[in-house]
């Protein structure tokens, strides 16, 4: 540290600086864990001469100084010390990027760690800038003929799928059997947040005329509720080939009940499988 505080002063008029500056500041940084007093010391002294834009050459100096502000809490300093920095290791800056901001949600909600969705939501909200991922991001979708297989086989064969029948997919699909794993994951959780969502406007339908007519403020409280009760039929039949669970015997029985809640015979005709009715 002596010997960089010793070479920073003598290069502080040259531009540009001896390379031994540079790299000792890159080797001071890289050495560097977690934030200390003495790496705080050694950012202050860089971002705050003459020579910061050289010392923002260097990936392991830029990862110091980033981790500094995200320990004193200014992740839109960084940020802007990312934007501005001239390091060609492109992905590791969108790491950072990435971090800086999972720091930020993570202060936001008191907490000291985000799962996965946490993350991924983060991602979405916060992309990085043009100058950092000049190509973009990296699309995470799987292909749609990878998505189709899936969901046939969640649709035709079971939604929870053993190791074996996992690791056909992956083979069938040029993916990890992890992906397999969590996209079946994933399905299920989307499955049912619209299956419950689908059963609260049920439950919608089945209120008393009185409340219906106070919620929707009509003149006519019989016009109104016929009206009302039509437009949630047609909502409830969307959203059922919306979620296509009326093709997996599973849910026959469920979605039989819910349809005879609301749904008059010949409108359940018009919408229910052949194969369940033979």
């Amino acid at each position: 540290m002596k010997r960089f505080m010793a070479l920073l002063s003598k290069n502080e008029n040259k531009d540009p600086p001896q390379a031994k500056l540079l790299d000792l500041a890159g080797q001071l940084c890289g050495d560097v864990q977690s934030v200390s007093p003495s790496l705080e010391k050694l950012v202050e002294a860089m971002m705050g001469c003459k020579l910061q834009e050289y010392f923002l050459t260097n990936i392991s100096v830029v990862r110091a100084c980033v981790l500094v502000l995200i320990h004193r809490g200014q992740h839109d300093t960084a940020c802007r010390l990312l934007e501005c920095c001239r390091v060609k290791e492109k992905e590791e800056l969108v790491q950072l990027w990435n971090e800086i901001h999972y720091h930020k949600d993570m202060e936001k909600h008191h907490t000291d760690s985000l799962t996965s969705v946490q993350k991924f939501r983060c991602r979405k909200r916060n992309p990085p800038p043009v100058s950092l991922c000049p190509e973009g991001t990296t699309n995470r979708n799987h292909p749609e003929k990878v998505r189709q297989t899936l969901q046939r086989f969640a649709a035709n064969v079971t939604m929870y799928p053993n190791k074996n029948q996992r690791d056909t997919l992956a083979q069938d699909t040029n993916l990890k059997p992890i992906q397999v794993y969590n996209w079946f994951a994933n399905y299920r959780r989307r499955q049912g947040a619209q299956l419950r969502r689908l059963e609260e406007l049920i439950s919608s339908t089945d209120e008393e005329p009185s409340t219906r007519q106070a919620k929707h403020q009509y003149d006519s409280a019989g016009a109104g509720e016929s009206t009302s009760r039509s437009h949630d039929r047609q909502q409830i039949v969307g959203s059922m080939a919306t979620l296509g669970i009326l093709s997996r015997w599973s849910n026959v029985t469920r979605i039989a009940r819910l349809c005879l809640v609301v749904c008059s015979p010949p409108l359940i005709a018009s919408f229910w499988p052949k194969e369940a009715v033979r």
